[in-house]
């Protein structure tokens, strides 16, 4: 099984990216899913989670600018991440959850500055 994150990259501050978590070997219907980011110094924490009933949560730090979504046919999660802050800036992981397995992709580098 393998998650393949894509999508980072650097962006202005009040800009937008959007992020891919691709997966493979796996169908990620079965799968809760959410990313996850580390900013340097700091532990990993979550920033928006789906499930597998597409309900969704976020940080605090992110409600109303990113917002996650999943395309069950395309094996794919997304994140939109608008009005990006400098405080932003980290590395992004996706996850997925499942009854007995735990996956993580490899990490995305999103640098936000002017």
């Amino acid at each position: 099984v393998q998650l393949q994150a894509s999508g980072g990259g650097l962006a202005q501050p009040g800009g937008s990216l959007r992020l891919s978590c691709a997966a493979s070997g796996t169908i990620l219907s079965i799968y809760d899913m959410g990313w996850y980011r580390q900013a340097p110094g700091k532990q990993r924490e979550l920033v928006a989670a789906i499930a597998r009933g597409y309900s969704t949560n976020y940080a605090d730090s992110v409600k109303g600018r990113f917002t996650i979504s999943r395309d069950n046919a395309k094996n794919t999660m997304y994140l939109q991440m608008n009005s990006l802050k400098p405080e932003d800036t980290a590395v992004y992981y996706c996850n997925a959850e499942g009854t007995f397995n735990n996956y993580w992709g490899q990490g995305t580098q999103v640098t936000v500055s002017s």
